[in-house]
């Protein structure tokens, strides 16, 4: 079926076998031909032992893997019959683009797995969903790619095109990565509930196991170690013990609308990118909200899945309040045509300078009736729409300047950016700028999705000395080892700063005009809620119980505009918290009493709290120096400071 040479045999084994296969037989001796470049050492010279002018190749493999080397050689020119001048970086770099994004939406995927199954108590197991029916369009989008994966694989390798098939599965993997895992992360963490949750977790792993199964013939190490655990979602009767076992995957028939939303994601995320641009151009970082974002395309049914399924995307990734869609392209810019020599130069000869002069002089109106047409003629020759490359050149809106808004353009759609910024996109940045300093800390600190942990501040000026990041560990009887008069002290202010707190309103004030992290707090409490996964409390607040992990001093903001914010960040280990007030009344107004439970119930673990007030009915007897005192669950006594914010705040 197919031989394998260097390019340095066409003149000699190939050429011998087809003489001697035609005089033989009369036929053929081979009905396909792989022909390998050569591998020159990095400054295109032969490799020589002499010279030793090339990187040892068993050192290249202990240190990067033979996956990488052999994903390296097969994506490069080698496999066209050119000739590769080798680079070590160039193993490196495949090991940094494309097997740790990989890997890392591998282990992404693990580790909310094992989340969810703590959660609803069962194994996870992919058939428990049925994707046909997913209504995410992120989820369809990722299914019609996967499918498009398996039929262009088939169709490309039972041909022996080697040099196609791993750039798109490369490409494809970059599209699975910084797509599909990037703008689903809260999705796959179960931020929009268990059964939205099984089908990103399910669509991820239906798509891991299929790209481990098209990789394998390249990749055979990683897609091995990756399908030992992915193996365990498949139903047993089809959970072969290796992916060395398995079929490349059938060809499955596109569904209806895959062609659409293959397209309209791609589009969508060139205008991410082009976003992207126009706000490092304009020196507008991502965590600055911008006022509005303008999509122009001819294509209506694009703009449709902007203004709808896809809006939630673009809105996120750029950080845009609002996104505007236009179908007429001449409204923000002016179109002109350029042919494309590359295409036509050979085919037109002479012609080209008088088809080149007539098409670069295409007014903006014939430009378009051109693409709506899909061909044109120019000179007395008829050329495709394909053969003109159309050229957008924007055009700022009237009353506005450069500098307030901008735009770019990849030659299909185009994006405008409003970038002027007023106070409250201000305090919505620096609230998105406090929620990345807190996610940072907890990476530092090593806390795991899994790990409970609560959120505080400190707007009170640090020493010099602790400036910077510190890991401490406080003793689990900390609060017994307190005062009773600090303890009093602490839980006052605790109770009055829940207070506030839990009046956190949806007034609309922005942070500029409250003064401080507090304010911004109060504005931003449901965002930073959502973020964080829990509720930004004032120091004051967290349990004498809690063990803190970490600490940090933080600066956000910009001198510049006024809008600079200090405090220091921590992260702590829920801690039981009292209602002092209510403890006392509980305890018959005895504040000896009252006191001594208090810090009895602070030196609680509050997991075993929890599972004691959930067998006594939602309440607990507790018993201190003889005598009994009935406490409730939400009342008087609180699993962490979180509980008790949110609970204050919905009453």
């Amino acid at each position: 079926d197919f031989v394998v040479e260097g390019v340095d045999q066409t003149r000699g084994w190939f050429y011998t076998l087809m003489v001697l296969a035609t005089a033989l037989f009369d036929k053929p001796a081979f009905k396909n031909l792989v022909c390998n470049g050569l591998v020159l050492a990095s400054d295109g010279k032969k490799m020589s032992k002499r010279l030793k002018n090339y990187p040892d190749p068993s050192l290249v493999i202990s240190k990067y893997g033979a996956d990488a080397l052999r994903l390296y050689l097969i994506n490069s020119p080698v496999v066209r019959a050119d000739n590769l001048a080798f680079q070590e970086a160039g193993v490196f770099a495949v090991v940094k683009d494309v097997f740790l994004p990989w890997y890392n939406a591998y282990r992404f995927l693990v580790q909310n797995v094992i989340r969810l199954e703590v959660e609803v108590g069962t194994k996870f197991k992919m058939g428990a969903v049925d994707l046909d029916k997913a209504s995410n369009v992120l989820d369809r989008w990722i299914a019609a790619s996967s499918r498009n994966l398996t039929q262009y694989v088939r169709q490309e390798m039972g041909a022996y095109r080697l040099y196609t098939v791993v750039p798109f599965l490369v490409k494809f993997i970059d599209n699975l990565t910084n797509i599909y895992v990037r703008y689903n992360r809260k999705r796959l963490k179960g931020g929009k509930g268990t059964e939205d949750c099984m089908y990103a977790l399910s669509s991820l792993c239906a798509v891991l196991i299929n790209v481990c199964k098209c990789m394998a013939p390249f990749t055979p190490f990683l897609t091995e170690h990756m399908y030992q655990n992915l193996r365990d979602a498949i139903p047993e009767a089809e959970a072969l013990p290796s992916v060395h076992f398995c079929d490349v995957p059938p060809v499955v028939p596109e569904h209806p609308g895959d062609a659409r939303i293959r397209q309209s994601v791609a589009r969508m995320q060139a205008v991410i990118e082009l976003g992207r641009k126009i706000r490092e151009r304009g020196l507008k970082p991502i965590k600055t909200p911008l006022r509005k974002l303008v999509v122009v395309h001819p294509d209506t049914e694009f703009l449709s899945d902007v203004q709808g399924e896809l809006l939630e995307y673009v809105t996120s990734e750029l950080n845009v309040r609002e996104v505007e869609c236009c179908a007429d392209p001449l409204k923000y810019a002016t179109l002109r045509a350029e042919p494309d020599f590359q295409a036509l130069g050979k085919r037109l000869g002479p012609a080209m300078k008088a088809v080149c002069t007539e098409v670069k002089a295409m007014s903006s109106e014939a430009v378009l009736a051109m693409q709506e047409a899909g061909f044109v003629e120019v000179a007395g020759l008829r050329l495709e729409a394909s053969d003109i490359k159309v050229k957008r050149d924007y055009r700022t809106p009237e009353g506005m300047n450069a500098s307030e808004v901008d735009a770019d353009s990849d030659g299909d759609v185009l994006a405008v950016l409003d970038l002027r910024v007023d106070s409250e996109l201000t305090s919505a940045g620096l609230a998105r700028e406090v929620v990345n300093r807190f996610q940072k800390l907890r990476k530092k600190a090593g806390v795991t999705p899994l790990d409970p942990v609560e959120f505080f501040y400190d707007t009170s000026l640090p020493s010099s000395s602790s400036e910077g990041t510190a890991t401490t560990a406080a003793p689990a009887n900390a609060a017994a080892k307190a005062s009773s008069k600090q303890q009093q002290q602490q839980q006052q202010q605790q109770s009055n700063a829940a207070e506030t707190q839990g009046a956190a309103g949806t007034s609309g004030r922005t942070a500029e005009s409250e003064g401080g992290l507090p304010a911004l707090v109060r504005v931003h409490a449901q965002y930073l809620q959502e973020s964080l996964g829990g509720p930004l409390l004032p120091a004051s607040c967290r349990p004498p119980g809690a063990v803190v992990l970490a600490t940090e001093w933080v600066n956000v903001g910009s001198e510049d505009d006024g809008s600079t914010l200090k405090f220091t960040a921590v992260l702590s280990t829920p801690g039981v918290t009292v209602d002092q007030s209510a403890v006392c009344a509980a305890c018959g107004g005895d504040t000896q009493l009252a006191e001594a439970v208090t810090v009895y119930m602070h030196a609680r673990d509050p997991a075993k709290l929890q599972a004691q007030a959930a067998s006594g009915g939602g309440t607990i007897k507790a018993t201190v120096d003889g005598k009994a005192v009935q406490l409730s669950l939400g009342k008087h006594i609180f699993p962490s400071a979180a509980a008790r914010a949110l609970g204050q705040r919905s009453s």
